[in-house]
């Protein structure tokens, strides 16, 4: 029988009690959280914050994409949660005070930090383009260390909390296609999110990186279905990964399921990594 469970007989044969311990389990795994995540209006991060407000928390969208951001809130009030949107460039340092600013006067705190927004390998063609390297290094590594910078103080206020960053495989590896300042940028974030790790570690926050597989294309990329299946013969599930799979490893680091998690990479690949 189910542990937390009791039993009693009745006229009607056995009759379940759930006891207090089995309700303070059944607690959504990031109540009272609030909740930063960029690049939720699209995609990985679009899960991402229905999946935090689902969980409890209060869901801050960060994005450009200003009606696909608002109708990602829409659906989490329709779902029963909070959210709210606001306008966001991650390369901008006013705009991430504006940002934190804004969460910690609506919402009295901030606890999680996802820096989820990102550009794709593919968005320039040229793989030696000077353009497509700055642009790509500042939205992937510059803009994940302006929002770290920029939420560490309330997080500090708040007594801790939880940075989780998007990095990638080819954080970890190289490869044939795209940009190599997407492979740059997310061995960045890697390096980058342990040395935050170690340095803020003693105020209680925690900070850890994700490296996704291969994922439905970013809405920056410009996917060929040859890579496609290229991709899917080199991971050994056979398949791409879904959104879903990301949100989830995001969600268990959020939370306080992960306290003694830090300074660690959760690699959601299908296996890629190990050939």
């Amino acid at each position: 029988m189910p542990v937390g469970v009791n039993y009693k007989w009745t006229d009607r044969g056995i009759s379940p009690t759930i006891t207090a311990n089995t309700l303070e389990r059944c607690k959504m795994r990031l109540e009272d959280k609030v909740a930063i995540i960029t690049g939720g209006a699209n995609g990985m991060g679009a899960e991402e914050a229905r999946m935090f407000a689902r969980e409890g928390a209060t869901v801050v969208v960060a994005d450009m994409r200003d009606e696909d951001g608002e109708a990602v809130v829409t659906q989490i009030a329709e779902s029963g949660g909070t959210g709210v949107y606001v306008h966001t460039d991650v390369t901008s340092e006013s705009d991430w005070q504006r940002l934190v600013d804004q969460t910690v006067s609506q919402f009295g705190k901030l606890n999680i930090l996802v820096n989820n927004a990102g550009i794709s390998s593919t968005a320039y063609a040229d793989p030696m383009d000077i353009d497509g390297w700055t642009h790509i290094m500042d939205v992937n590594a510059t803009g994940v260390f302006l929002g770290t910078r920029a939420a560490i103080p309330a997080m500090k206020e708040a007594g801790g909390g939880s940075i989780v960053n998007i990095s990638s495989i080819m954080g970890f590896v190289g490869g044939e296609g795209g940009h190599p300042a997407y492979h740059a940028s997310k061995g960045a974030v890697r390096i980058f999110t342990k040395a935050i790790a170690v340095k803020y570690g003693p105020d209680g926050i925690r900070a850890n990186s994700v490296h996704p597989g291969f994922m439905p294309p970013m809405t920056t990329a410009t996917p060929q279905r040859s890579q496609r299946d290229e991709h899917i013969r080199l991971t050994p599930l056979r398949r791409t990964g879904e959104v879903h799979e990301v949100a989830n490893g995001v969600l268990f680091l959020a939370s306080d399921e992960a306290s003694f998690i830090t300074a660690t990479e959760l690699v959601i690949d299908g296996g890629f990594i190990s050939r």
